[in-house]
């Protein structure tokens, strides 16, 4: 044991020596290394650096050599150098010298490692006295060295502003072209006529002509006189006159009278063939464009006003967007619940628009009331699948639309359903461009809540009822009528930029037209053509008689069908009528008829479409009450006689040679017999197209203006052809007169005691605790708090 401890530590310090070496070993090859390879690296960067400034000797070399042009002068032969070359050919030799300081093997860094550069070479080229100048001296010696000049350089002390040397050329020029003149043998034509085609000449003038614009001519426009502003005035207070009872002609007679005048003296005064005025088709235009002429040339532009809401909406889908909110839905088959939902799937297949119907969502205990058979939902959901699915069988595609709810309520008294709350929020601000409202007057008697023209960019109402022909009906009804018109133009107008009246039924409405933007369910159609395929084989297809399909109160018809049968009993002995509808009225109606002894049976209502009905030859449709008739158009389009009344609401249907008209009692019966006693014509191709869906679709987008708004094409008119336009930036008063009207209409329709006073529903300012349920929406007191102290 003791002698192996020395030994042990004789071996241990002999291990540590030979390790430490092969250590420093390493290091000092790594050294190596990094000095042989930061050596050739330094190489590397002074033969790039050198190459470097070679090419920029080479550069400048070059540039003195291309740059030593000369300006020649006519009267010496001396050549002048610019200023500009003597400053560089001043520099070029300290570049020299600067590349062979800094390249040289010699190259020294600075201090603290920084590299130090001796610039001073380069300020004494430059200015050599520049310690000794103060600022501005510095300055002006600095434009003296760089100023073009005579000679060179500018000396100083000299006060006077040497000519630049081309202009001083081009004097010098002209100076020679003179003496030509006088020695020359050509004639001084001649001369000027080479100068005139001369390229040189040519450039000067097309610059000249780029450069300097003729000035437009102005016309001066007549200043408008005190006739032309009282026609302006009446013509933008036409809104405002209308409610006083000033009808619109009335105030176009007064604004023709006033501006007429006016116009003739205008074009007495006007040299021939020159006018102001654009001649246009009526009068109003005219004033309007002679309006736009006078403030575009005072330069005048309308910003805006109180009631302007101009904010701009893009669709970043690149697809625009179409909002049809209607007054009622499926399963309660009635016209505003059908043709909207008809409209929604053809206006979506042309794959055009986004299309969106808005609808109406009762509670249970209002379902109960209105949907037939004790159909009811549980949610919307299911009622949505339940629209979808009736739809599809009848139209024969995929529906491709987006079907939302808001909430209402049915009223009993109105027999009609009435929103609750602002039904424009319940489409969203992304999807609000184009709205249709169905029955506008309908959705706005009561609307508290935004304006739809001012969250939409263009509101279209469609107008399905003659709401005052029912009133009439009622107790005190040309009073309750005199306030609903009145009532009824103050909604629309204020809320749609558009109407369209689907007959002269209605009452005419401002900014309305009158077209049947209305089709045929297909299922009828094929029914059509299915019998017209049977009676081609020569099969009896029209088995039984006369008929009447409705829903069972008076003012669908009933009145007028059991005054006819029996006042004229007598003349229609043998004739049988069938009767088919449900209704408020059907027990009063029934007894009526029992009463009076009246051929009619009555029978429960039922789809116009079911097999029972196929073999009547003849539809009878008394009706006045009607604006346009859906019964009378599908029973056209199953090739059936139809007998109506020479009305307004059958204006539409007088085309077709199956619809015979009466205008009295007696030709109602000479109507009947022609029907029942002979057989009706099939329908050629126009004219069941004109009774389809997409007739009806293409209608609807012309009379709208939807097909300009849906494929953004603006169509002119005679005066921008001639490059007069109406000013869209001209204050107009009758939408002042709109947006008071509106503001008037939002704070009558806030106060709860006076919508109970005109008849609505309580409680239907803002929906209830259970429509917020039913539709997941906010708490009635979350969405419309009340504030107290």
């Amino acid at each position: 044991m003791i002698n192996i401890k020395p030994a042990e530590a004789r071996t241990a310090p002999g291990t540590g020596t030979a390790s430490s070496a092969s250590i420093v070993s390493f290091i000092s090859k790594g050294l190596r290394e990094m000095r042989t390879s930061a050596d050739a690296d330094i190489e590397l960067l002074r033969n790039r650096a050198n190459s470097i400034f070679k090419l920029a000797d080479q550069g400048v070399e070059h540039f003195i050599n291309s740059a030593s042009f000369t300006v020649p002068t006519v009267t010496a032969s001396a050549v002048t150098t610019p200023a500009e070359i003597e400053f560089v050919k001043k520099l070029r030799p300290k570049i020299s010298e600067f590349r062979r300081a800094y390249s040289s093997p010699d190259f020294k860094w600075g201090t603290k490692g920084k590299l130090r550069i001796d610039l001073s070479a380069f300020r004494n080229a430059i200015a050599p006295d520049f310690e000794e100048e103060s600022e501005s001296e510095r300055w002006r010696t600095w434009r003296r060295r760089l100023r073009f000049t005579e000679g060179g350089e500018k000396e100083e002390g000299h006060s006077g502003e040497s000519s630049w040397e081309p202009i001083k050329a081009l004097q010098t020029r002209c100076k020679e072209i003179e003496a030509e003149l006088k020695t020359t043998s050509s004639s001084p034509a001649e001369i000027l006529e080479g100068i005139k085609n001369s390229e040189f000449v040519e450039k000067v003038k097309s610059s000249l002509k780029s450069i300097c614009k003729e000035p437009e001519e102005t016309k001066e426009v007549p200043p408008l006189d005190v006739p032309e502003l009282l026609a302006y005035l009446v013509r933008q207070s036409s809104p405002f006159l209308d409610q006083l009872g000033i009808t619109r002609g009335i105030s176009d007679k007064i604004v023709e009278n006033l501006f007429s005048k006016r116009k003739n003296q205008m074009l007495q005064s006007l040299p021939e063939g020159e006018s102001l005025i654009v001649a246009s088709d009526s009068i109003s235009d005219e004033l309007d464009l002679r309006i736009a002429t006078v403030l575009q040339s005072t330069g005048h532009s309308y910003e805006g006003g109180f009631w302007t809401d101009s904010t701009k909406r893009n669709h970043s889908d690149g697809k625009r967007h179409v909002s049809i909110i209607t007054t009622a839905s499926l399963p309660w088959m009635t016209g505003t619940a059908v043709n909207p939902l008809f409209r929604a799937a053809y206006l979506a297949n042309t794959a055009k628009q986004n299309v969106t119907l808005l609808v109406p969502w009762l509670c249970k205990s209002d379902q109960e009331l209105v949907y037939p058979n004790n159909l009811t939902f549980s949610s919307a959901e299911e009622q949505e699948n339940y629209m979808r699915n009736w739809l599809e069988e009848r139209i024969g595609f995929k529906t491709d639309f987006k079907i939302s709810f808001y909430p209402a309520k049915f009223s009993k008294s109105r027999r009609s359903i009435i929103p609750a709350g602002d039904t424009t929020q319940f489409i969203p601000s992304k999807d609000a461009d184009i709205a249709i409202l169905e029955e506008p007057e309908h959705l706005n008697w009561y609307h508290h809540g935004k304006r739809w023209t001012d969250k939409f960019n263009h509101v279209v109402g469609i107008v399905h009822t003659n709401y005052l022909e029912y009133i009439k009906r009622e107790k005190n009804g040309a009073l309750q009528a005199f306030f609903v018109k009145h009532i009824n133009n103050w909604v629309t107008r204020v809320y749609c930029h558009k109407v369209l009246r689907l007959s002269a039924a209605t009452q005419d409405l401002p900014k309305s037209t009158i077209c049947n933007v209305h089709g045929v369910n297909p299922k009828f159609l094929k029914i059509g053509d299915k019998i017209a395929a049977d009676r081609e084989r020569g099969e009896q297809v029209f088995s039984k008689g006369a008929y009447f399909l409705g829903k069972m109160v008076w003012a669908k018809g009933y009145r007028e069908l059991i005054d006819l049968l029996s006042k004229h009993k007598k003349d229609l002995d043998g004739f049988n009528l069938d009767a088919f509808g449900n209704g408020e009225d059907a027990h009063e109606v029934q007894s009526a008829a029992k009463r009076l002894n009246l051929n009619v049976n009555f029978m429960k209502g039922r789809d116009h479409a079911d097999d029972s009905l196929h073999g009547y030859k003849v539809f009878i449709n008394p009706s006045v009450s009607d604006v346009l008739c859906t019964a009378t158009a599908e029973a056209l389009a199953m090739g059936k006689f139809v007998v109506c009344a020479d009305h307004p609401s059958n204006e539409f249907f007088r085309t077709f040679p199956n619809c015979l008209t009466y205008k009295s009692p007696e030709e109602f019966v000479v109507k009947i017999k022609e029907a029942m006693s002979s057989e009706p014509q099939p329908l050629t191709p126009e004219q069941r197209y004109k009774l389809s869906w997409e007739a009806a679709t293409q209608r609807f987008l012309e009379f709208s203006d939807l097909d300009k708004i849906l494929n953004n094409e603006m169509l002119l008119d005679r005066r921008n052809q001639k490059g007069i336009v109406k000013s869209t930036s001209m204050p107009n008063l009758g939408e002042m007169v709109d947006g008071s009207l509106a503001f008037a209409h939002y704070c009558l329709t806030g106060n709860e005691f006076l919508r109970l006073c005109t008849g609505a529903i309580p409680g239907t300012r803002d929906y209830n605790k259970e429509h917020s349920n039913d539709l997941h929406l906010l708490p009635p007191e979350v969405e419309n708090p009340v504030y107290t102290w």
